[in-house]
């Protein structure tokens, strides 16, 4: 019988204009302690970004968005928080922050398999 694992994520989102508290998911970073997982998926849609910000940099949020991922995934080009352990990479990019780009807080769950549920939960709350 396979194991279910607990893990945490967070739905990622931009937020065009910090003071107006709009935001659009556009994310979702997966974490699993006991299995040392970690991902993180995200599609931009430029049209709803367009609707609430015309004048958005969406280069630049693409760029941001690549450089979670590069963290998320341990990636040797991401920086030095992309060399920290996967618990404390996943407390970073999950950490509070008034930018463009924000997190949910963590939300926890049980997965056979979190590679599945990553994709799951970005058509869930992203598509």
């Amino acid at each position: 019988m396979q194991e279910k694992h607990l893990y945490e994520y967070a739905v990622i989102r931009i937020v065009p204009r910090v003071e107006r508290e709009e935001f659009i998911n556009t994310g979702i970073i997966i974490f699993c302690k006991r299995l040392k997982f970690i991902k993180m998926l995200y599609i931009v849609d430029e049209g709803k970004l367009n609707t609430l910000s015309p004048s958005l940099d969406i280069e630049q949020v693409r760029l941001n968005l690549e450089s979670f991922k590069k963290i998320a995934a341990g990636d040797k080009n991401g920086g030095p928080i992309a060399r920290l352990e996967v618990p404390e990479r996943f407390r970073w990019l999950t950490a509070v922050r008034s930018s463009v780009i924000q997190t949910s807080r963590p939300h926890p769950g049980f997965s056979y398999n979190p590679e599945e549920t990553v994709k799951s939960l970005l058509e869930e709350f992203v598509l």
